[in-house]
Formats: structure tokens, C-alpha cells, sequence
């Protein structure tokens, strides 16, 4: 199905629980940043984790694509929880994804000439993540839906406004930036988010101390659905 999977993480600690699983492994370096690569689940894959923000994502998915020859890349590891129903280390999926702090019609009315500010994950992938969601134990809920990215750490201060504009499942700073490299290269892209933080617990305290957990969540999720496209390949 696919020649390659990028598996791209924005820090060590999530990208860490993948290292374990990595078969064949060797690693390189290009633009200050270390690439893991070898076989996951059986499939040829390329790692690495790219630094916070959406400048550090995107210079990791283009590079993904031009150097590595990633032909699907999947943001795996964490987020802040949005949706009043999500719960921390419960996992979220990208049906879409946008940014929250970017001006609507600089997407739309200029390059790229969007038809809408969203995003979309790739069908083949989600189809994939939804076969996975389905044998997930019930104490690992995986929820499928929006996620925005930007440039803030979000706790209490611009929750209800994001809320409002695009009624997200997650936030966090980096998925539109890798979505939106993917998308101007033609790239099936989704996103796996566990979440560390929520409305009720929020702030860099909670994010550091659920961090671990979550991360290898997602890993663990990441894999199933990596286990689902060796099925079907």
C-alpha cells in the first residue's frame, strides 16, 4: 500500500516507546535533526522527532518526503484535550485539522487557494485507524474528529474562543503544519493524538506528568493501525 511510513513525533519522549519496536534500525542526520529508519510492524519506516512548533514540524515533513522518500506520514504522540467529553489518555484521530491562529483567508484567497481552512486526513489511513479503534480495549477510547494547532501552549486563556471557532477535539502545535505539507505535496497524512491535558486539568504541570503514558498510547495505537495496513497489503 504504501513504499514507506514516516512516524513523525514533536519530542523525544513520544517519539521514544517507537525506538523499542524499530527493526533494522540505523539513523542519520540532516538539518540538525536525527532520522531513525528501518521496519515497524513489518512495514519500512522512517522516525524522527522534529522540536515543537510549526516551523520545526514542517522542515521535519518536507524532509521526510524529499529525503527519506516517505510516501504516508503519521503524527503520532500528544495533545491538549478541547472537547469537554475527551478524558486524559484517551486518543484522538484527525478527520481534519486546521490552525487556530492563522487568518481564514490567507489559506483561501492566496496560496494554496484552499476551498476551506480544513485539512483532511487521508480516507485509506482513517479507514485503516477505524478497523484499529475497533479491537482497542474499552479503557483505550480512540475518538475521531477536528484538531487545530498553534503557536501557544493552550491552558485556560483562548479555550472557549477555539472552542467556538472550530469545535475541535484537541489542540497542540504542530498537526496542520505537517498536515499542510502533505497536503501540497500530494502526501496521505492523519494524525494520533493521546491527550495529557483537559479544561479541568490543564497547564504544563499536567502535560509533563501524563506525557509518558500518553505517548506510549499512542505508540500503541500507532502500531495497531500500522498492523492493520501490513493485513491488507
Amino acid at each position: 500500500m504504501y513504499r514507506k511510513i514516516g512516524i513523525l513525533c514533536a519530542g523525544d519522549s513520544e517519539l521514544a516507546p517507537f525506538l523499542p519496536h524499530l527493526e533494522h534500525a540505523r539513523t542519520s542526520e540532516k538539518a540538525l535533526l536525527k532520522f531513525y529508519e528501518g521496519t515497524l510492524c513489518g512495514l519500512p519506516a522512517v522516525l524522527l522527532y522534529s522540536g515543537v512548533c510549526k516551523v520545526n514540524a514542517a522542515i521535519a515533513a518536507q524532509l521526510l518526503i524529499d529525503v527519506c522518500r516517505a510516501d504516508a506520514i503519521i503524527n503520532a504522540g500528544t495533545a491538549g484535550g478541547m472537547d469537554p467529553a475527551l478524558k486524559i489518555f484517551e486518543t484522538a484521530v484527525s478527520t481534519e485539522t486546521a490552525y487556530h491562529d492563522v487568518a481564514e483567508d490567507i489559506l483561501t484567497d492566496f496560496h494554496p487557494w484552499m476551498k476551506s481552512v480544513w485539512f483532511p486526513a487521508d480516507t485509506a489511513l482513517l479507514t485503516l485507524a477505524k478497523a484499529a479503534a475497533e479491537k482497542r480495549p474499552p479503557e483505550y477510547p480512540v475518538h475521531f474528529g477536528r484538531m487545530v494547532t498553534g503557536e501557544a501552549f493552550i491552558t485556560d486563556e483562548g479555550r472557549q474562543s477555539i472552542n467556538a471557532r472550530f469545535a475541535p477535539l484537541t489542540v497542540d502545535m504542530e498537526t496542520a503544519a505537517v498536515a499542510h505539507v502533505c497536503h501540497v505535496n500530494g502526501v496521505p497524512f492523519l494524525a494520533i493524538r493521546t491527550v495529557t491535558d483537559t479544561a479541568d486539568h490543564s497547564g504544563t504541570g499536567n502535560f509533563e506528568l501524563n506525557c509518558e503514558k500518553a505517548s506510549a498510547i499512542a505508540k500503541d495505537f500507532t502500531l495497531a493501525l500500522l498492523e492493520e495496513m501490513k493485513a491488507r497489503a
